[in-house]
């Protein structure tokens, strides 16, 4: 048994432990830090054994397979991350028909609209936290139009959101579902009332599949909580991720200024080298499963480390160094197989728009102090405050 709370500075840098991990073996019995104090489970830190994981359809994500109960899902509701088929097939189904490939492309030229909005307002200050000024309100703002969220709302939503994923207690965390299904209820029921409108939430109380199918009420809380908190989260932590990585690279970040045609790369390897998702969210035996040569027995708990397998020297040479000229195809940020993130369209978009107008137009942007506030727990990777000038 590891006991990660041993490992001090774990939140700031867990990079090394991992490799220490990896070293030792693909899999391993841990007990996680705060907020999950002292919680037990298997942690999968190889690249290869994580990817065959993340496909394995022996390891279910509703916790209801293995006997296990999650409060959230009582609270918010079912969705496509709690799911297993034929119910993840069937919700990712339905929702595809509304959140499609051609809408996301349709929302660049409001993305950048915003990402301009708050560059006017920030670069007359020489200095600011790129996190409040910037990388937060990006992403908040353009999940919030396109699912109909009211402006006056979004703070509070903000503070909610932040909680479900990055909680401060576990007293907090269960507060932050209740308040936020009680708010998702409300705007369905208003949106249900109002009539029809070309936001995506309402297209989703209306889609209807060929047979008739449809989003219960407790579907649509569900799927608005995932789409709201997983559209926005994840692309502050990205944005600011790809900053903090080229500040404390200064060769890579000479080198993309030299040539802006590397952002693409720049983005990948940050997803690959410090993602915004450090670990997938828990899965179930729901029967016994070997991964790597360990036995995990039937109703046992797993835990993917994204962030390990990225890391893994027998995927990725050097695995440590940061080069955006690297080949970083297969990389697992987004995860793998079925549960792929819906929304990697949705991140890729807003993080090329934001930081290539944040660069052009900062092309000096260098830290104003050290990154503060590292996200606590497990799932998220991440700083709630990063202060710049230029």
């Amino acid at each position: 048994m590891i006991d990660l709370r041993e490992y001090g500075g774990f939140a700031e840098d867990p990079h090394p432990v991992y490799a220490e991990l990896r070293a030792l073996g693909p899999v391993h019995r841990v007990r996680l830090p705060a907020p999950d104090e002292g919680h037990e489970t298997w942690l999968v830190v190889g690249y290869e054994e994580a990817r065959a994981a993340l496909a394995d359809q022996r390891l279910a994500k509703n916790a209801n397979t293995a006997g296990f109960a999650f409060f959230g899902e009582e609270l918010i509701g079912e969705h496509m991350l709690l799911s297993d088929p034929p119910q993840h097939t069937r919700l990712r189904t339905l929702i595809a028909g509304e959140f499609t490939g051609r809408r996301v492309a349709a929302l660049r030229p409001r993305v950048q609209e915003i990402t301009d909005e708050l560059l006017d307002a920030m670069l007359p200050l020489g200095r600011a936290d790129l996190v409040e000024s910037f990388a937060y309100p990006l992403p908040l703002t353009v999940i919030c139009e396109l699912l109909g969220v009211p402006g006056p709302d979004r703070a509070a939503f903000r503070a909610l959101s932040t909680e479900t994923v990055a909680p401060t207690s576990a007293e907090s965390h269960e507060k932050a579902f209740v308040e936020l299904a009680a708010y998702l209820g409300d705007l369905i029921e208003d949106k249900r009332c109002a009539g029809p409108t070309d936001d995506l939430l309402s297209g989703l109380i209306r889609t209807t599949a060929e047979d008739g199918d449809r989003l219960s009420p407790r579907e649509l809380r569900g799927m608005a909580f995932l789409l709201l908190v997983a559209g926005h989260e994840t692309t502050v932590n990205l944005i600011t991720g790809v900053v903090r990585s080229l500040i404390g690279h200064p060769d890579q970040f000479a080198a993309l200024r030299a040539d802006m045609t590397l952002l693409d790369g720049t983005i990948e390897e940050t997803l690959r080298h410090d993602g915004p998702v450090e670990n997938a969210t828990f899965r179930y035996a729901a029967e016994p499963v070997d991964i790597g040569g360990t036995a995990i027995a039937a109703g046992e708990e797993v835990m993917i480390c994204l962030s390990a397998a990225d890391r893994d020297e027998a995927r990725y040479p050097a695995p440590d160094r940061f080069d955006l000229r690297r080949e970083t195809r297969g990389h697992l940020a987004f995860g793998h197989g079925i549960h792929y993130c819906l929304g990697a369209p949705l991140a890729r978009l807003e993080a090329q728009v934001a930081l290539r107008s944040l660069l052009e137009r900062c092309p000096d942007l260098a830290l104003d102090g050290p990154p503060g506030g590292w996200l606590p727990g497990m799932l998220m990777r991440g700083v709630r405050h990063l202060p710049v000038r230029w």
